[in-house]
């Protein structure tokens, strides 16, 4: 561990934050685009504020041990504000920021939250509506401004107020700030994430500064991250990606963070900041990638054949250039043409010209999709980890990517696999405790200090972790064969016209899946072939649709056939569903992940369908409207089979 120049050791991330105000005082810490233009603060401006304000929080009775509440979209200040309450010897909890009012109770109730600092008004208003459930939480500070004009109340105070409050306090009081920083020690809980409860109420994780900052080396090591690097930080603070990459390894590291003008202006502020460094969820590249083909559809011919002729050249090579691996002299060639008038200009519209490292995680990512962007370029690799890990268990090595792992294990970290399959990790990286939980804390760590993860999987001859599904989800058909859903819906999602998909068959004969298909795509496709259409409901019943999806199904039952592990576990019957997913109608986490269990009970009716063989089925279901308006949806759904091929003629079928 480095020193300060005081002989203090680097062991808090206040103490981190203080040693970049010192030797690299100038230079950029975040940017913020505001109104349009990029606003810079250096490492001494950040460090000057984030003092301040921790002085205005111990002024308002913030002490050592108190959780503060931090909701908001992705911004400087209160990535500060998270620091501020670490330099008092308190716990930032981060919050989802597109959660609606009701869902924000149980993680204050939880925390006993006594201050919150928030992004805006609509915050504001969320807390306000549910703050008489709330009566521990007695300050509500608000960072921007716009629309608090004429709000009264004495408990809500404006951030730039109680960081002049904190200035006063800290020229009165010089030495105050200081020697709470040195109190801090690195066993102390630096953050309390909460779990999305995909399962039941969330739990609060909490994560110490030795434990964060474990994981911010090894990637920072691992990877070769500089001072000089660049970040995009757009995705919720509440989550634990966001917290290592654009905290954790930010602080530890010294690179720049920067944080968008809004969720509508990411992928052009994207390509404004040219990020050198980059993290997206499977779920984005995809959707970056379905736009791309989009338009190369709707491109002149000419454009469109040289598109299609060079990434043909790329899928045969790139990944293997990009790896430096042999490759005939030819193709070398016809990739560096491909590089001038294709790929080069593609990265630079998509903002990836300057990315020497890009992850992703959270979901699987399909082998296509992962090849695309390795062949044109950008450095994608994939990493594995969970809230109770620092997001930090598995990273892919330059030169070694699998596209069917997630890598192999971190440095420090120890991976064993149980008898069950279970996947059980060691290391620095691992949660103290969850918060008021010593009971699901003793369950997560067996005997010899094992976070037993919840997840199937098996590390290959090369030591390199493949994930099958989450452990309890694994089943099996009436018949005895595996049933893995998440490993099929994965399959399944890789197609651009399938956004979600949920497969039922544990106890059963057979697979049957829900689907929800991508508006944007599946729109888009059925514009082309002038199918009209007036809404999601309507695209999703389209006979020519559901032939569109059956064939996805059926190019998977395929796959799926070609592997005797999963072969009897095809998708035999389908629907597409009337409405999307949504977390605001607790079909899914607030991370997307699905609520299997709710979403079984919510639509028996249409699994009692799919297995009873009837051809259609009537459902009417109510949904939440984002201004809390409820509301009713009803369709009379198409059920349909697909093909399901035999394993011995499987790679011919396909």
């Amino acid at each position: 561990m480095a020193a300060t120049p005081d002989g203090g050791a680097l062991d808090t991330f206040p103490r981190l934050l203080m040693h970049h105000a010192s030797v690299r005082g100038a230079r950029p810490a975040v940017r913020e685009k505001d109104l349009g233009i990029w606003q810079t603060r250096s490492w001494a401006e950040v460090a000057e504020e984030t003092q301040a304000l921790a002085c205005g929080l111990a002024q308002l009775g913030f002490r050592r041990g108190d959780r503060l509440a931090i909701i908001g979209d992705n911004r400087p200040r209160l990535y500060g504000s998270m620091l501020a309450a670490q330099m008092l010897g308190g716990i930032p909890v981060p919050m989802y920021q597109d959660a609606v009012a009701a869902e924000m109770v149980f993680v204050l109730q939880d925390a006993g939250i006594h201050i919150a600092i928030v992004e805006d008004q609509e915050q504001v208003d969320k807390l306000m509506e549910i703050k008489d459930q709330c009566p521990e939480l007695q300050h509500i500070i608000y960072d921007d401004p716009r629309g608090m004009r004429h709000y009264t109340q004495t408990f809500l105070s404006g951030f730039d107020e109680v960081v002049a409050s904190g200035r006063i306090h800290k020229q009165n009081h010089p030495d105050f700030i200081a020697a709470e920083i040195a109190q801090g020690a690195t066993e102390d809980i630096s953050v309390m994430l909460y779990t999305s409860g995909t399962t039941g109420k969330p739990k609060g994780v909490c994560q110490t500064h030795r434990a964060f900052i474990a994981a911010a080396r090894g990637g920072a090591e691992f990877d070769g991250l500089r001072d000089t690097d660049d970040i995009l930080s757009y995705l919720p603070m509440a989550w634990v990606g966001d917290h290592l990459f654009s905290l954790a390894q930010a602080i530890f590291v010294g690179f720049t963070v920067n944080c968008p003008e809004s969720g509508d202006t990411v992928m052009t502020d994207l390509r404004e900041i040219g990020p050198t460094y980059y993290f997206a969820p499977p779920r984005v590249f995809e959707n970056v990638l379905t736009q791309v083909m989009i338009r190369m559809e709707d491109a002149g011919s000419i454009k469109r054949k040289l598109f299609h002729y060079f990434m043909d050249v790329a899928k045969r090579c790139g990944a293997e250039i990009l790896d430096r691996k042999p490759v005939a002299m030819k193709d070398r060639l016809l990739y560096a043409l491909g590089n001038f008038v294709v790929y080069g200009p593609l990265r630079n519209v998509l903002g990836m010209s300057r990315i020497r490292v890009a992850y992703t995680a959270g979901a699987a990512i399909g082998p296509d999709l992962f090849r695309f962007y390795r062949s044109i370029g950008v450095n994608l690799k994939q990493l594995y980890g969970q809230t109770e890990t620092c997001a930090y268990v598995c990273l892919q090595p330059d030169g070694q990517i699998k596209f069917d792992s997630v890598g192999m294990p971190a440095p420090g970290v120890e991976i064993k696999i149980a008898d069950s399959g279970e996947i059980l990790v060691k290391g620095p990286m691992l949660l103290k405790e969850y918060y008021k939980r010593p009971d699901a804390t003793a369950e997560s760590i067996n005997a010899d200090g094992y976070f037993m993860t919840g997840d199937a999987g098996f590390l290959d001859a090369e030591g390199h972790l493949k994930i099958i599904d989450r452990a309890k989800d694994v089943g099996k058909l009436s018949g005895g064969a595996m049933f893995a859903p998440n490993y099929i819906e994965n399959k399944l999602k890789f197609f651009p016209y399938i956004k979600e998909s949920v497969c039922f068959g544990h106890g059963r004969d057979m697979v049957c899946a829900f689907i929800n298909i991508d508006m944007g795509a599946v729109g888009n496709w059925a514009e082309r072939r002038h199918i009209a259409y007036s809404g999601y409901t309507d695209l999703a019943c389209k006979p020519a649709v559901l032939d569109l999806i059956r064939d996805c199904i059926e190019q998977v039952n395929a796959e799926l056939a070609s592997d005797a592990m999963v072969a009897d576990t095809q998708v035999h019957r389908f629907l597409v569903l009337h409405k999307e997913l949504d977390p605001d109608d607790d079909e899914l986490t607030r991370t997307r992940k699905v609520r299997r269990g709710f979403v079984a009970e919510k639509y028996a009716v249409l699994i009692d369908a799919l297995y009873a063989g009837r051809e259609s089925q009537f459902i009417e279901t109510e949904v939440k409207f984002e201004d809390g308006r409820r509301g009713k949806v009803a369709a009379d759904l198409v059920i349909r089979d697909a093909k399901t091929f035999a394993k011995a003629t499987a790679m011919r079928a396909a």
